[in-house]
């Protein structure tokens, strides 16, 4: 039970944090992943690595997945040379967080740019591939605040509840064509996104999770795998919640 074996899997923001997390889960379970950054590749070394250790492998790619055209190219690329896309994930993100009224044009832009229009861009370039296949997993990351908001973190709320509306929109859109598509959303989870909180803030949030604990990049992770699986293939459309209860 859930084996990927002979499945190719795309991750975006690959190179670090979550990323890197359900890059090994993924190749634990059999895929071959194409882990997906704008970041040099030389980041993703560690990446690749920790693939390799259990057994898996993994091709690095360089990619800003705000340019549609180059996302096309790649993911083409990809195909052209493994054969196939079974899985896109969706991970790539980027939080400017403050309040909306000390929020630039720029920081509202670029956070749309990679959070949302990104996934589209993927998301399209994929399906085109996918639906040849008629078979095809898509896992967006949204976020815990994405459901129940946060103060100081307008944008990046606004971008992870978007994210929700696409998986909606594109499960009913392709569901005929064997494609899911479904978001997890993660709650407080211990990644260098949250190392450098404030200690009160840590503790604030600790406070308001019934599990009373961070949750771990592995817990999202195993998530994204159960929904890359043939056992999830009736499952389309839905927001799954790694939160601790933080949000119910």
């Amino acid at each position: 039970m859930f084996r990927l074996d002979g499945k190719v899997a795309v991750v975006t923001g690959g190179y670090r944090g979550l990323g890197r997390a359900i890059s090994v889960a993924l190749a634990k379970s059999g895929a071959h992943i194409v882990a997906a950054d704008v970041l040099p590749e030389d980041v993703g070394h560690e990446t690749a690595k920790a693939v390799a250790d259990v057994g898996g492998k993994c091709e690095l790619l360089r990619l800003d997945v705000t340019q549609s055209d180059a996302t096309e190219t790649a993911l083409r690329d990809v195909q052209s040379r493994l054969g196939r896309i079974d899985i896109l994930v969706n991970n790539a993100g980027i939080a400017r967080d403050n309040l909306l009224l000390r929020v630039s044009d720029e920081d509202i832009q670029k956070t749309f740019a990679v959070n949302v229009v990104g996934a589209i861009n993927c998301a399209r370039s994929a399906i085109k591939i996918m639906m040849r296949a008629r078979t095809g997993r898509i896992i967006n990351l949204a976020s815990v605040v994405g459901e129940m908001g946060n103060p100081g973190q307008t944008v990046y709320s606004a971008s992870k509840a978007a994210l929700i509306g696409l998986t909606k929109t594109l499960a009913r859109e392709y569901a005929s064509r064997g494609i899911t598509v479904n978001a997890v959303a993660p709650g407080f989870i211990d990644t260098d996104m949250t190392k450098n909180l404030p200690a009160d803030a840590k503790k604030s949030m600790l406070e308001i999770i019934p599990l009373g604990r961070m949750g771990q990049p592995d817990d999202v992770a195993a998530a994204v795998v159960f929904l890359s699986t043939d056992e999830a293939s009736y499952i389309t459309g839905q927001v799954v919640r790694v939160n601790g209860g933080m949000y119910v």
